[in-house]
């Protein structure tokens, strides 16, 4: 793996272009058990992070166009 297992990309192209070179990594199948347990590890975070950022994302594009008057806002952080 190119990143530290622990740290997490600043932006959510960055994790997502990671996850996809895992994902194409575990699929050639030539890991040993022990390293495809350590991609998969990494790839279930950088899942974890990509949703964060677009739950953000679509929660604030609901509160710019008024979709949804109700919906609180929360506070989200961009990943600059």
């Amino acid at each position: 793996m190119t990143r530290e297992a622990d740290t997490q990309p600043q932006r959510f192209e960055d994790a997502l272009a990671e996850l996809e070179s895992l994902v194409d990594t575990l699929e050639r199948g030539e890991l040993t058990l022990e390293q495809s347990l350590t991609y998969f590890e990494r790839g279930i975070k950088l899942t974890g992070t990509c949703r964060e950022v677009l739950d953000a994302a679509e929660q604030k594009v609901r509160i710019l166009t008024n979709e949804s008057l109700d919906a609180p806002p929360e506070p989200f952080q961009t990943h600059d």
